[in-house]
């Protein structure tokens, strides 16, 4: 079975704070944010709406993309994320169900 890694960007809201993040397991690392399990700048501003997220089939080019992406600048990372998600809904709602 082939490991999955992901990219993700999480908003507070479409004018709000933004965070980039990486990880092996979505939905673990979703619930991690939203339930503030984990200290850190998700939980201090509230960043738990996951508004943009990209699947890579190694960690190494998944981590790549995560620091590229972290490099660049808001209005890259919002036409990013309306490119898929116009309205910025928050995606977690429709996985796994």
């Amino acid at each position: 079975m082939q490991r999955q890694f992901w990219v993700y960007i999480l908003a507070t809201h479409k004018n709000g704070t933004l965070y980039t993040g990486v990880t092996n397991d979505l939905l673990r690392r979703l619930y991690e944010h939203q339930s503030e399990s984990v200290p850190g700048f998700t939980a201090r501003y509230q960043v738990k709406r996951l508004v943009w997220y990209e699947e890579h089939g190694t960690a190494d080019r998944a981590i790549a993309r995560e620091k590229a992406i972290k490099t660049w600048k808001r209005s890259w990372k919002v036409e990013l994320i309306e490119e898929s998600n116009p309205e910025w809904f928050d995606l977690g709602r429709f996985l796994n169900g």
